[in-house]
């Protein structure tokens, strides 16, 4: 198939990107924006501190795997292989992969992703821009079925972003006449607060009873000896104490006379179990992200038939995810092909989720057409 339009002049022209941050990083106050409730800090807070959180996002990122967009002419098709391979990621990265990674973790984070075709004025694809969902805003347009996004420019002032049509926006689990999407943490806030509070006192016990810190304590007798210089001997009690327990390197012997008893403080108190109620909180926390917990490092009874069946519901959940990117794949080629003057239309087509889903697949051509065999023996008699 030929080109529809001439070669264009690939010389070097100004790019811009509509959905990039302008205003000052420390106005605070003029952070808050539809796409950027309150709730995303925590969301972000979760990740940063349980990070079994972060692992089931990262995992699951990983786990959707890669694709291939397929056309019809195969010189074409090579002409989209170099874009998709080659192409800018936020002036950091390469491939078309990469944005998609980085599009899927702001959508399972946040429930809602944002992304920019960025062109020059050329109107050649030049890179693909992961827009932060701080700096943007979105509005209902004059019918329920329109958005419009806006851009927070410099003193927090919303412009209109004037090509939308170069904007990739999806969300996750939208509730009915809701714009933006719900994040997979959506109702894990309380749970996880519960677990970080177990972690953090746990961490205070062990300061106080795994540091040991012992008690000296000087009874002087009835003799007036010894009461008239009670002072003095627990002054050098404490002296020689303290240097017996400050030798580095080398074990001394603390030797006193009088008596004298020492014990460890805390001794006879037990750090509480907390391995029921934090396995409580984990499962909670599992069941939400939807990965399987051998996944995740957890060592929870498990049978050889639940593992597989818990494979098989997370491979349901990846099919959902990937049918949110497929259309968003989808418009970035579709863009690269009419800026380039091609009509024919891409279509993706995701490799298999694990070689467990090959070996089953495998079975099922085998068992396919040891079927066809039969039957064929049966319609020859």
């Amino acid at each position: 198939m030929k080109k529809s339009k001439k070669q264009k002049n690939k010389t070097a022209s100004a790019i811009s990107v509509e959905t990039a941050c302008t205003r000052n990083p420390f106005g605070l106050l003029n952070n808050y924006t539809p796409l950027s409730p309150p709730e995303n800090r925590v969301y972000q807070a979760l990740r940063e501190g349980i990070p079994i959180i972060d692992a089931a996002i990262q995992k699951t990122i990983h786990l959707v795997g890669g694709f291939e967009i397929k056309v019809d002419d195969k010189n074409i098709q090579n002409t989209l292989n170099d874009f998709l391979r080659n192409i800018n990621v936020n002036s950091n990265q390469q491939g078309i992969e990469a944005f998609i990674n980085e599009y899927m973790n702001s959508l399972l984070t946040y429930g809602t992703a944002v992304g920019e075709i960025v062109m020059n004025s050329n109107c050649d694809i030049v890179a693909l821009y992961n827009a932060p969902l701080d700096y943007l805003e979105i509005k209902r347009g004059k019918s329920p079925l329109d958005i419009q996004f806006y851009s927070r420019k410099e003193l927090g002032n919303a412009v209109p972003i004037k090509r939308p049509q170069r904007i990739l926006f999806s969300v996750l689990n939208p509730e009915a006449g809701q714009i933006t999407g719900n994040s997979i943490l959506k109702g894990l806030p309380f749970v996880s607060s519960i677990l970080l509070k177990i972690f953090n006192t746990t961490g205070i016990n062990f300061d106080r009873l795994g540091n040991i810190r012992f008690a000296v304590t000087y009874k002087p007798t009835d003799n007036p000896i010894d009461k008239n210089y009670t002072s003095e001997r627990a002054k050098s009690i404490a002296t020689e104490w303290s240097n017996a327990m400050n030798s580095s390197g080398s074990v001394k012997d603390f030797v006193c006379v009088g008596d004298v008893d020492i014990k460890v403080i805390g001794s006879d108190n037990q750090l509480i179990d907390t391995e029921v109620p934090v396995r409580q909180m984990l499962e909670q926390i599992v069941s939400k992200l939807g990965i399987p917990p051998f996944m995740l490092g957890l060592s929870w009874s498990s049978t050889e038939r639940m593992s597989s069946q818990q494979a098989d519901l997370l491979t349901s959940e990846l099919e959902a995810y990937r049918r949110i990117l497929t259309p968003v794949i989808e418009k970035i080629a579709t863009a690269f092909l009419r800026t380039n003057g091609y009509a024919c239309k891409p279509t993706v087509e995701w490799n298999n989720i694990t070689l467990q889903d090959e070996v089953e697949l495998a079975k099922a051509r085998l068992y396919n057409a040891q079927a066809e065999e039969i039957e064929k023996g049966g319609d020859n008699k």
